[in-house]
């Protein structure tokens, strides 16, 4: 399977709390300096924070790192955490005698799943995140399952534990493609016939049973269970901020492919690229360009979709 750590320099750090109350925390992928990222956001209940900052026609075109992290919109307050860290240690954009690290979130809803509404992700949280990333050596293990902002993560309309799972692949040219992904999840695991991914297939239900409305929904029942996949995507390919985009863009395409339904108006689905430009990628002629980045977001969407398996313990939620 391998990991987003596969490709050189991109370093993870995980903070989670549980018990008296607690069931949720806080995942930092903490880039190299000078990485360039884009992020895609194609679910209907985003909970973001800086996320405009990537948009290919904005200012800055680096990321400092990525915060993912449970808690809902609360849970954001975490990025902050992250960015007194980048600036602790002269990382971010330079601007009137200091730094402004761009340090953009996502989080997931786990809102009291520990049992008290009110514990969710906090700045120190972030901070100690941080912290645990950056003590990391290159090419670290990744912390599996029920770790960081996975810690209460959920899938199947809260019926399965969902977690933190991450994969990378390393393509001829040289370019290394990972992702990370944070699996809570409205729909279920999408498993082909044949394919070695038993802990995945064990939580499939039918597919009429996937779509199923009570006969008699009740007016006082509340909303449908609130969910969110969150995934970063990274590769040490040389890319601009439109390039980092578009992988974003097609990398989506691995969530729709594990997991059904996807994108849907209770999930806040969220994909961010980075990229931090130790390859150069064939641009030779314009169609060796495209081959190139088409081929580099082909492999995008096939990690994302295994790293999102892999994030899928298939146990049951007791009780």
């Amino acid at each position: 399977m391998g990991a987003i750590t596969d490709v050189p320099g991109i370093r993870v750090g995980h903070e989670q709390k549980s018990g008296d109350g607690w069931l949720t925390g806080v995942t930092v992928v903490l880039p190299p300096r000078g990485t360039v990222g884009s992020v895609d956001v194609r679910g209907g209940g985003p909970g973001t924070h800086e996320t405009d900052a990537l948009d290919p026609t904005t200012l800055v075109s680096t990321v400092d790192a990525v915060v993912l992290t449970g808690g809902s919109a609360y849970g954001l307050v975490s990025a902050h955490g992250a960015q007194r860290w980048c600036e602790e240690n002269g990382r971010g954009f330079a601007v009137a005698g200091g730094v402004v690290p761009i340090v953009p979130a996502a989080a997931i809803f786990d809102l009291g799943r520990g049992g008290d509404f009110s514990a969710r992700p906090t700045a120190d949280m972030g901070y100690a995140a941080t912290v645990a990333a950056a003590a990391e050596k290159d090419g670290h293990d990744v912390g599996r399952g029920s770790v960081g902002a996975g810690t209460g993560a959920m899938i199947g309309r809260g019926q399965f534990k969902g977690g933190v799972g991450t994969a990378s692949v390393t393509l001829e040219n040289g370019v290394v493609v990972g992702a990370l992904a944070v699996v809570n999840a409205l729909g279920f695991p999408v498993v082909l016939p044949g394919n070695p991914e038993p802990s995945a297939r064990s939580v499939v239900p039918p597919l009429d049973a996937r779509f199923r409305v009570p006969d008699s929904p009740s007016a006082d029942a509340g909303p449908p269970a609130l969910n969110t996949t969150l995934v970063v995507v990274a590769t040490n390919a040389l890319l601009d901020v439109a390039e980092c985009y578009r992988t974003a863009s097609a990398a989506h395409a691995g969530l729709a492919r594990a997991l059904n339904p996807s994108h849907t108006l209770a999930d806040g689905d969220t994909v961010f690229c980075l990229a931090t430009g130790e390859v150069a990628l064939d641009r030779s002629t314009e169609t060796a360009r495209q081959v190139s980045l088409i081929t580099l977001q082909s492999a995008a969407a096939d990690v994302v979709r295994l790293a999102i398996l892999d994030g899928i313990s298939g146990s049951p939620i007791s009780g």
